[in-house]
């Protein structure tokens, strides 16, 4: 086999300097939003020095590329927009990207709570995330009658991070809305 062609940077000697830096971290970038944490761990993994990393992330910042509170903003859109899930559970995934709980306290009552209509159509309460989601994982079919079926629609539900009120509440209107048919 052949030798793996790489990119120029990666056969530099030494650990790569600022302009090196910010290539890696344009390129990591280039896919999606990326929280500061993401960014950090991916240039660390390059052997960008200490100092060099740190300037790299302010050159970021400043240059609007790294911002954490745009980064919730945007993932629970996301999350809105593609994969409904409860706030419990999209909390966890932030924090999985380094987003601390200050910052997720801080947002909890603002809109990423509960999103502002954008003419898109997104969900501007848990309860309707809930909604959304039963629907979507029903792809047409009919409410269940079986209570053991509800009960595993529950389950779902659960585990998407809705909480058991939440739950218990959709799937009331889901099965108020959605008689069993005789």
């Amino acid at each position: 086999m052949g030798a793996r062609h790489r990119h120029p940077a990666a056969r530099r000697e030494g650990p790569p300097d600022l302009a090196a830096a910010l290539e890696i971290a344009a390129r990591f970038l280039a896919t999606r939003p990326r929280t500061r944490w993401e960014l950090e761990r991916r240039l660390r993994a390059a052997g960008v020095e200490d100092a060099v990393l740190e300037a790299c992330l302010v050159e970021l910042a400043r240059l609007g590329y790294l911002d954490d509170e745009g980064f919730v903003r945007w993932w629970a859109e996301q999350r809105d927009r593609h994969a409904p899930r409860g706030r419990r559970l999209v909390e966890a995934e932030l924090r999985q990207r380094g987003i601390g709980r200050e910052l997720l306290d801080t947002l909890r009552g603002e809109e990423f709570a509960e999103p502002a209509l954008d003419g898109g159509g997104l969900p501007t309460s848990e309860l309707e995330r809930a909604r959304i989601a039963l629907e979507r994982h029903l792809r047409g079919r009919p409410m269940p009658d079986d209570p053991r079926a509800v009960q595993r629609l529950g389950a779902f539900l659960m585990r998407r991070g809705f909480d058991s009120e939440t739950t218990r509440a959709t799937l009331r209107d889901a099965l108020r809305w959605d008689p069993p048919e005789a």
